[in-house]
């Protein structure tokens, strides 16, 4: 107890023993329930602040074993105490972290890590290897108010999805984006109505649980700059407070955005960081779990429980399948669905789920399984990030049976191919047809599979085509971070260029990997910005780069327009067409109702592709109609450096007409059907590294 600085009178809550149910800091009757697990305390003490940078606390709470544990929980339930209190616990207990991992500092104010919602006004996150900051200067969790139950919700799966995957501050942090609040989950409010204009179906947020943004290594923090990506998760509850306009009212202001998206008829998704935190390994700081549950959160090495397992590259990783862990990571998701309208999931790292106490392959792990297998996280889709950064690789043999898969091999067959690697084409057209050589053998479909060329994490769409090496000097460490293998073309010069026939060949192959996409079965993913054509002037890895080389630039280009429009109606084309979104995988007989095959493959002539062909640059395929009364596509890719005039399969009873060519130049690159004149030939001329799509006059 202090003085209370307003009124000069001792300030103090009266306290009642509590109860271990439910976890973290909850409204009861009469006041505030506050509850953390830890097993191996002696010592537990709950510090109270009336703001984010109050000097001291106004009320220390020490609690007894006797009345305030019941089992491993320690609990207190303080009376009368307002929304918007600020608290830190502290825990002391054994501390030989050699032999059983135990790492209890008495002094140390830990974040809970149930809070709802945390400020890091304070925060400075200490050197390699030095002591945390000294007195009450961390990360304090906050005193939330309930949230109102809403009726909006989107129960929507993946088979008709069209993923967008962007970064909730540098989507209007720009200037140029003319929103009232930049960088914010209000901003991002602001900008539904471009997202609807587009087409996209689902939003797939970078990471937006509370994180460590001081989370650099020392050379880029010297340069001023800091983890902008968020993929160094503290808080797993609580939405990251820099992304709200009142931190202490952080699940309102993430709950007023989904169910703006979902009036929109958009649903979230959101990248989840369960593989390590932002406590780095033995000379990371302690936020939480280290001084809490240090022994059971974390791979430990056996032999000397003070080093950490790294599995992630990130000094940590998360024991995320012995049963109390899998148990935080179901409640924690089910937490952000049931009350902040979360409709989904995509998993970073999830290689890691897969490993045992040991650090192990495990053939049936538990925590991929508990997930799929809620009652509230089985009906949303589960997307796994299918490798980890020790050498794990389980794309198409992730665990579980409901998960589908950011589809790698997809990605860099087809970058491969647009570039101009010859003898691709059974490849290519495997991942067309949805990647059944990865899915099929275990009775999985098409959309297990999220087919994407980039993300956030490489090279953006028009740095692909326009730079073949990585330009990270930016980032502090040499050039030596991010990948060096990109499997990208400059088409012609590296990076900048006024040369207009450059220029105009990389819009090309920009167009050539939008059309392929969105001409693929399986799930679309594309990265904010691609549509415009932004770029990151060929950094591959901008993961502290919360500036303009990686904020979303709204000023409009003829060149971003141009891009703009053909990727939207690429988007309306696939929404027309149900034979780009079939269910199942492609069998060579006709849908119900429909008279042609549901594909047949092609080269410059019919029904002979270039299957063993090690030159072979170009594919067509003719796809039947799947719904009832759907016209015939047939479509040729041209990755050759020469133009090809290719056979037309007959029209059934009707003609074709060209409705996209990604040859030409906006807007002709893609027309309504009705715009083009009937073509009477069995053949047509197809240019050099272009994709045409030819469409059945119904």
């Amino acid at each position: 107890m202090i003085n209370d600085p307003e009124t000069g009178s001792v300030r103090a809550h009266a306290v009642r023993s509590g109860s271990r149910f439910p976890v973290g800091a909850s409204a009861v009757p009469g006041g505030i329930n506050f509850c953390i697990f830890c097993r191996h305390a002696t010592r537990v003490e709950l510090l109270l602040y009336d703001a984010a940078d109050s000097p001291e606390p106004f009320q220390i709470i020490t609690l007894a074993a006797a009345c305030n544990r019941t089992f491993y929980y320690w609990h207190v339930m303080v009376e009368a105490l307002p929304f918007g209190t600020y608290y830190t616990w502290r825990a002391d207990g054994p501390r030989d972290t050699r032999s059983s991992g135990h790492a209890f500092d008495p002094d140390s104010e830990l974040l809970d890590p149930y809070a709802r919602a945390v400020s890091d006004v304070l925060w400075t996150r200490p050197a390699l290897g030095q002591p945390n900051p000294d007195g009450h200067k961390t990360h304090r969790a906050i005193v939330t108010e309930p949230l109102p139950s809403s009726s909006r919700r989107i129960s929507r799966g993946l088979d008709d999805a069209i993923i967008y995957e962007l970064h909730v501050g540098g989507f209007t942090r720009d200037p140029s984006s003319g929103v009232q609040h930049p960088g914010t989950f209000a901003g991002l409010i602001e900008k539904i109505p471009y997202l609807t204009q587009l087409g996209v179906t689902h939003v797939e947020l970078l990471p937006v649980m509370a994180f460590d943004e001081q989370d650099v290594p020392p050379a880029t923090a010297a340069l001023g700059l800091s983890n902008y990506w968020g993929y160094s998760t503290h808080s797993y509850y609580s939405p990251h407070p820099r992304y709200c306009r009142d931190p202490a009212r952080a699940p309102q202001e993430f709950r007023a955005l989904t169910d703006a998206m979902h009036a929109a008829g958009i649903a979230v998704l959101l990248d989840v960081v369960f593989n390590h935190t932002a406590e780095a390994g033995e000379t990371g700081p302690v936020i939480n779990f280290k001084g809490l549950v240090n022994d059971i959160f974390y791979h430990l090495d056996a032999a000397d429980r003070r080093r950490y397992r790294d599995y992630t590259g990130c000094g940590n990783t998360i024991n995320c399948n012995h049963p109390l862990v899998t148990t935080f990571i179901v409640r924690c998701l089910e937490y952000w669905v049931e009350e902040l309208g979360v409709d989904g999931f995509r998993f970073d790292l999830a290689s890691v789920f897969a490993r045992d106490q040991r650090g192990e392959l495990m053939f049936d792990p538990p925590l991929p399984w508990a997930i799929e297998s809620s009652r509230v996280l089985s009906r949303v889709p589960l997307i796994a990030e299918a490798w980890d950064a020790a050498g794990m690789y389980q794309v198409g043999a992730f665990p579980g049976m409901a998960w589908a898969e950011w589809n790698g091999r997809y990605r860099d067959v087809i970058r491969r191919f647009v570039r101009g690697d010859p003898g691709l084409i059974g490849a290519v057209a495997t991942c067309i047809a949805g990647s059944s050589d990865l899915y099929a053998d275990d009775g999985r479909l098409p959309n297990n599979s999220v087919n994407f060329v980039t993300c956030h994490d490489g090279f953006t769409l028009i740095d692909l085509v326009s730079f073949e090496s990585k330009h990270n000097e930016a980032n502090g460490d040499e050039n030596r971070d991010g990948s060096s293998d990109n499997l990208s073309w400059n088409c012609g010069a590296e990076g900048g260029t006024g040369d207009a026939q450059i220029l105009g060949l990389r819009h090309r192959q920009a167009r050539n990997v939008m059309a392929i996409l969105f001409l693929s079965l399986g799930v679309p993913m594309t990265l904010a910005g691609d549509e415009v054509l932004r770029s990151q002037r060929g950094n591959n890895n901008a993961y502290c780069q919360d500036n303009s080389l990686s904020w979303f630039d709204w000023t409009p280009t003829e060149a971003g327009s141009a891009m703009s429009r053909f990727v939207r109606e690429l988007i309306a084309l696939r929404k027309r067409h149900a034979s780009l979104r079939r269910r199942y995988f492609l069998t060579g007989r006709p849908s119900p109702g429909q008279t042609r095959p549901d594909a047949a493959w092609h080269g410059e002539r019919l029904n002979e592709p270039g299957w063993h062909d090690p030159g072979a640059r170009l594919l067509a395929v003719t796809l039947g109609g799947e719904a009832p009364g759907e016209t015939a596509l047939h479509v040729v890719f041209n990755m050759d450096d020469c133009a090809r005039t290719v056979q037309l399969p007959a029209p059934d009873g009707r003609h074709w007409r060209r409705i996209v060519d990604t040859a030409r130049d906006s807007p002709h690159d893609i027309v309504q059907a009705a715009q083009q004149g009937a073509i009477e030939s069995d053949q047509s001329r197809v240019e050099a590294r272009s994709v045409v799509v030819l469409e059945e006059a119904s």
